[in-house]
């Protein structure tokens, strides 16, 4: 084990020593990878931090739930209390009749006309919060239930602009993981382009080595690890580049922030999340080394 593991060593600085010295070409690759790699992780950025910043437009998707003038404040409470103990509820506020007319006096200026008035006209409201884990298709069952209920006068919400709302979140995220996809494909070729090429390079060392009894898995090996290198180094650049893309962004959103005197706050990628980008770097470009070792090491063989 010990010797197995000194080869490795052996061969896996030995790898490394050959990217050094091919230091435009190496970085050419190693900058496509990052690139390659950056693109998704931003993009997944983007989507959390527009939830994120939406969590503050949570009230447009509300429900404003009417009842009938008949209803008195206690049982407008307890119906309250009875909907918010539902799974697809996050919270219900009640707004009553009183609270409602001072707050359109405050805001209509017509404070004088409505003094006029022998009697409160609005109703008291149930102002209903879906769920974060509802769908188009829930909200449009919870909208249709809260306006069958006996006390309901009417239910007042866009269930339009909700289900376009969730139809642009399943598209992102969609996109994102079919990009993801097929940028990962990108580098598992341009990887094994590469090893494809090294290998070319050396056949007549590759020959001369299988000559003296090495095997596949031997001459397979520095390969392998010149795979390893680009992914770990290509992942590593691609999580620098989008922290450096972070700090780039600050200044400007903490400026928006302030013109709306809000407290946006960008989110960055979590430690979990730099690791697992790094991981898939260097997945990927083992598999990428692999299958181009494993097919063109076949068809070299000593004459």
């Amino acid at each position: 084990m010990t010797g197995w593991l000194s080869r490795h060593a052996a061969t896996a600085v030995g790898s490394l020593g050959r990217l050094v010295r091919q230091p435009f070409s190496s970085l050419m690759i190693i900058l496509v990878i990052a690139v390659t790699l950056a693109i998704p992780a931003s993009l997944s950025l983007v989507v959390r931090n527009a939830q994120s910043v939406s969590a503050g437009w949570d009230n447009a998707l509300d429900f404003s739930v009417y009842l009938q003038r008949s209803v008195s404040e206690a049982d407008a409470r307890s119906l309250a209390s009875l909907i918010e103990q539902r799974a697809d509820v996050e919270s219900v506020q009640l707004v009553t009749a009183a609270e409602a007319l001072a707050e359109f006096r405050e805001q209509s200026g017509f404070g004088e006309a409505l003094d006029q008035l022998s009697e409160n006209p609005l109703p008291h409201t149930l102002v209903v919060r879906p769920g974060s884990a509802n769908t188009s298709q829930s909200i449009v069952l919870l909208q249709e239930e809260l306006d069958n209920l006996p006390e309901a006068e009417a239910v007042q919400v866009d269930t339009e602009w909700v289900q376009r709302f969730h139809a642009i979140l399943d598209i992102l995220r969609q996109a994102i993981v079919i990009g993801a996809a097929l940028l990962g494909v990108a580098i598992v070729v341009i990887i094994g382009n590469t090893i494809r090429l090294d290998i070319q390079n050396r056949r007549e060392e590759i020959e001369v080595t299988k000559l003296i009894g090495a095997s596949n898995a031997f001459v397979r090996r520095p390969f392998l690890w010149s795979g390893f290198w680009f992914g770990l180094l290509g992942g590593a650049l691609a999580v620098g580049l989008v922290f450096y893309g972070l700090f780039l962004l600050e200044q400007p959103v903490a400026r928006l922030a302030g013109l709306y005197r809000s407290g946006i706050v960008v989110m960055s990628l979590t430690a979990r999340e730099a690791l697992a980008v790094i991981g898939i770097g260097v997945a990927l470009g083992l598999a990428g080394s692999w299958l181009a070792a494993a097919r063109h090491m076949r068809r070299i063989e000593p004459r």
